[in-house]
């Protein structure tokens, strides 16, 4: 029993970062669900979700698999590209667990140096899996500026009806996920600037001690730093690729947009087409996702009761709500739970394997 807790203790100090981030997504999750549900008619609420049509509900769900499974391919074909060795069961893993880790951090900061950890145990280099992961992020967070731009030029019946409230939330998004994209594209390509920064940054972690002096250090990051620098002139060079990465990740982006539109048809609500509605449900994410909170918890449940307010019509607003941030948000969390766990035992059993036959 003993032995048990001891290694149960050691768990736990091994993942403190991601247990306290659990602990923090759970208080936050019930502190939404308290305030969402204050001053509602919870049987109403229960009744109108138990009167919805499954087979709209099933591929609601649906969409959350495929949609990150899209990301699996990105991973696939970006690597591939490269030249490294890998394959689809993996990507699909390093997909899912990015997302989960994702889910729980503010900025969704910690799903790419986790992807990084497990990719180089199969022996890509960092300077490889962070060109692509960046990519990658990029593509996925210009879908949504370019959806804010298209709203603005194309979109005006839009901004004067229902986002009209949230208008303040959809220009800041905009402008700080336009600025991100931004960094992201100097990171990617101005490799001296990056070269420059971690060598004043090394420098400085050594002269405050937190670093100890080593040998050979600057010369490792100078080679690591070259390779990254082929890395990224590869992509720059393919930009047929590039484009392919960015056309695959709108698909992604809108596979997941589109389960509010099931849910919607899964209440019995007609009258919004399913592009306004997909249309309406990004933007959401384009005010909430460079705000530091794990996966926009409680504003992104009040912008869908301000944008959604006249189509999810009568008392369908709140079960609407409940179905579309319960199936894109903590289904896709338990599910993408479930494969951290499953490649983190898969990973351990891989690195046995190999110390026994050293």
């Amino acid at each position: 029993m003993r032995k048990k807790s001891g290694y149960l203790k050691e768990v736990i100090r091994k993942n403190k970062k991601t247990v306290i981030s659990a602990i923090v997504l759970i208080v936050m999750i019930g502190l939404t669900v308290i305030a969402l549900l204050r001053g509602q008619d919870i049987g109403d609420i229960f009744d109108a979700m138990a009167k919805a049509d499954i087979k709209y509900i099933i591929l609601a769900v649906l969409c959350v698999p495929v949609f990150v499974f899209m990301q699996a391919i990105c991973i696939r074909i970006s690597l591939y590209a490269l030249r490294q060795q890998t394959t689809m069961f993996r990507c699909t893993l390093y997909a899912f667990t990015g997302f989960f880790y994702c889910l729980i951090t503010p900025f969704q900061a910690a799903g790419p140096p986790i992807q990084m950890v497990y990719m180089k145990k199969e022996k890509i280099p960092y300077s490889v899996s962070a060109i692509v992961l960046f990519i990658i992020s990029f593509m996925f967070k210009l879908v949504l500026v370019a959806v804010g731009f298209g709203v603005i030029i194309f979109g005006q019946d839009l901004i004067k009806g229902p986002l009209k409230g949230s208008l303040g939330f959809f220009g800041v998004g905009l402008f700080l996920t336009a600025g991100f994209c931004f960094v992201l594209l100097m990171i990617i390509f101005k490799s001296d600037l990056m070269r420059r920064f971690f060598k004043f940054l090394l420098r400085k972690l050594e002269e405050k001690h937190i670093l100890k002096h080593k040998e050979g250090r600057f010369e490792s990051l100078d080679a690591g730093m070259d390779r990254y620098k082929e890395t990224a002139g590869y992509f720059l060079d393919h930009k047929i690729l590039m484009l392919v990465i960015f056309l695959l990740s709108c698909v992604q982006r809108f596979i997941l947009f589109f389960a509010t539109y099931f849910v919607y048809r899964a209440l019995g609500l007609y009258g919004t087409d399913a592009w306004t509605i997909t249309i309406l449900q990004a933007v959401i994410p384009l005010c909430v996702d460079m705000i530091p909170i794990p996966g926009g918890m409680g504003l992104t449940e009040l912008l869908f009761t301000r944008v959604f307010a006249g189509i999810f019509t009568g008392a369908t607003l709140f079960p609407g709500l409940i179905l579309s941030r319960g199936i894109t948000y903590y289904v896709q969390l338990i599910v993408c739970g479930l494969f951290a766990v499953f490649t983190h035992l898969y990973f351990r059993r891989l690195e046995r394997g190999q110390d026994s036959t050293k």
